[in-house]
């Protein structure tokens, strides 16, 4: 894990950001203050509804069972599951233990689930034997010294009689490592520590709006964010959790009359998908009074369309590795929620590299990776994170995202802002989405492919019409995309992010169908 200067952690002491409370303490304290508080998981096929109570008899059993088993303090413990109950269980149980829990997104298949065990050799992994594309594959955890199967034999794992307390285990240590799939073809093992993690739920929590309806968590838990916000956030606040293990929006819209649950933001997919569907009504419209967004680049044109239909959108920025860098709470304002990405976050720091590049530290900063070369290559001795994001900070210390380094596409040796022809494109009202990616040119090395999803409804412009578009906002002819691709859906991480990186091979394969190429 990297060093962390001693001057920072005597300050995040000194400020009490960091404290000796484990993530097991913090679990414990919130459940035993709430135990009647409401659970439930909104499923087709596992249904489940009780309260903290019952799910926590489930976790300390599970404690108590791989207890049984060796599993203790330190010890690796893997899930992948859908937003089930049994995940809860899973995670709660290896806090109790002080654990160190690694969740994997449900959807990610052999060769990510294969890397992932290997590179963390955990004691414990606990699965589904079957959910949509998942199924049990025993091989890949043949080397695991205890598995237990959702909808097999999970009940197995459970003790007769419920583990009691926390076991005992140092602040500082891993909690929780969080695989993230992105720019790079591995997941990024990422390390968050007791005092890491515990700070960012306290981070997040304070952003939302006091006032927001009961929220349901639709982002997978086996990703870093929809497992805070599932099961650490509801704990610390004593608010009910519903958890839902399919994106439908038919289904949400139905919960939201039905339940009165809500989402109140995350990746602008989830919410653009609700807009867009053809069962969103005026009641529908008139309960979402907040959307909070981030977990991907937020356009300018979609807060704009929020704020037009009367929502308080606001924006944040951060990543698995730094969580929460910057936000813009709901009651900032308009100005800056609709187009800024926030200013820093209550102990966090961020200056500006030379190019642009986007250094963050601060309390809820990771400890590192799996990895010590990304480790080295991501932090310096000061304690600055190189985010490979591009920012600019205006006036009053905002920051608005303008790219990535990696999100940069070399036309003929010039640079092109693959979000800026995005934040461009999206002003056609045929686009719900669009990603900008780079593509081979035998002549100039590479140029840009616009990938667009279409709204409900509308036909796609051709390449010319979107051309006329570009140069009537004023975009240079060098940045124009010189492929057009329709798609119906992108291939996502399990925040809702597009995975460009997935594109660019496919582009490259030409595998995409579309508009064909039409040189500038």
């Amino acid at each position: 894990m990297r060093a962390i200067p001693t001057e920072l952690v005597d300050r995040y002491e000194a400020e009490g950001w960091w404290t000796t409370d484990t993530i097991g303490d913090l679990v414990a304290t919130g459940l035993a203050a709430a135990p009647d508080t409401v659970f439930r998981v909104h499923s087709a096929v596992r249904p489940w509804a009780g309260t903290y109570r019952d799910v926590e008899l489930v976790a300390r059993r599970l404690a108590a069972g791989l207890r049984e088993r060796g599993v203790g303090p330190g010890d690796v413990i893997a899930l992948q599951l859908p937003n089930w109950m049994e995940a809860a269980a899973v995670f709660w149980a290896a806090s109790f233990l002080g654990a160190t829990v690694v969740p994997i997104v449900h959807f990610y298949g052999r060769k990510e689930v294969e890397y992932i065990l290997r590179s963390v050799t955990p004691k414990v992994f606990v699965t589904a034997e079957r959910f949509g594309h998942l199924s049990y594959q025993p091989d890949l955890s043949a080397d695991v010294p205890v598995v237990g199967v959702v909808g097999r034999d999970f009940d197995d794992l459970l003790g007769d009689e419920p583990m009691a307390g926390v076991l005992a285990v140092d602040p500082a240590g891993p909690a929780l490592i969080a695989f993230t799939s992105g720019t790079t073809r591995d997941p990024k093992g990422v390390v968050h520590s007791h005092r890491t993690l515990a700070f960012e739920t306290g981070q997040l929590a304070g952003i939302y709006p006091p006032d927001r309806a009961r929220q349901l968590t639709a982002a997978p838990v086996g990703h870093f964010i929809g497992m805070v916000n599932a099961f650490l956030i509801p704990i610390v606040e004593r608010n009910p959790v519903n958890l839902i293990d399919v994106w439908d929006p038919t289904i949400v819209l139905e919960l939201m009359e039905t339940d009165g649950l809500n989402v109140g933001g995350g990746a602008p997919y989830y919410v653009m998908s609700l807009l867009d569907h053809p069962d969103f009504t005026p009641g529908h419209l008139a309960a979402m009074k907040y959307a909070g967004l981030g977990g991907s680049a937020v356009p300018a044109a979609f807060t704009e369309r929020l704020a037009a239909l009367g929502i308080t959108a606001f924006r944040s920025y951060g990543s698995t590795e730094h969580p929460s860098i910057t936000g813009c709470r709901y009651d900032k304002p308009e100005s800056k929620r609709l187009y800024t990405d926030g200013n820093p976050m209550p102990g966090v720091e961020i200056r500006l590299a030379e190019d642009g590049e986007i250094l963050s530290r601060g309390p809820d900063l990771c400890i590192g990776y799996t990895d010590p070369a990304l480790t080295k290559a991501a932090f310096d001795d000061d304690g600055w994170y190189r985010t490979g994001d591009l920012g600019v900070l205006d006036e009053d210390g905002y920051l608005t995202i303008t790219g990535r380094k990696a999100d940069i596409i070399i036309r003929g040796g010039e640079n092109v802002s693959a979000v800026e022809v995005e934040e461009a494109l999206l002003g056609m009202s045929a686009f719900a989405e669009v990603a900008v990616v780079a593509a081979p040119d035998a002549r100039l090395g590479e140029h840009a492919a616009a990938v667009v999803r279409l709204r409900p409804g509308h036909d796609s412009p051709s390449i010319d019409e979107m051309r006329v578009h570009l140069a009537g906002v004023g975009l240079a002819r060098q940045k124009w995309p010189e492929e057009l691709h329709i798609v119906e859906e992108y291939p996502r991480t399990g925040s809702g992010k597009i995975q460009k990186f997935v594109l660019r091979q496919e582009l490259a394969r030409g595998q995409k169908s579309g508009v064909p190429t039409v040189s500038a």
